[in-house]
C-alpha cells in the first residue's frame, strides 16, 4: 500500500494523462496495486460524464 503522498502523487499524475488525452493503458501501476486506483481515480475526472437520454413515461 503506498504512502498518502504516494497516493497524491498517483492521482495528480492520472489526471494529467487525462487532460493530456493519454488513453487509460498508459499506467505505469500493476493491476494489483492501490496506487494503480488512485491513478485511475485521478484519470477519470478528467473524463466528460455522458449524458443521460430522457425517458418517456
Amino acid at each position: 500500500m503506498g504512502t498518502r503522498e504516494d497516493i497524491l502523487k498517483a492521482v495528480t499524475a492520472g489526471r494529467a494523462a487525462g487532460e493530456r488525452g493519454d488513453p487509460p493503458t498508459v499506467c505505469p501501476y500493476p493491476g494489483s496495486s492501490t496506487l494503480r486506483t488512485a491513478w485511475i481515480r485521478g484519470y477519470a475526472q478528467t473524463r466528460p460524464v455522458s449524458s443521460q437520454p430522457e425517458t418517456t413515461s
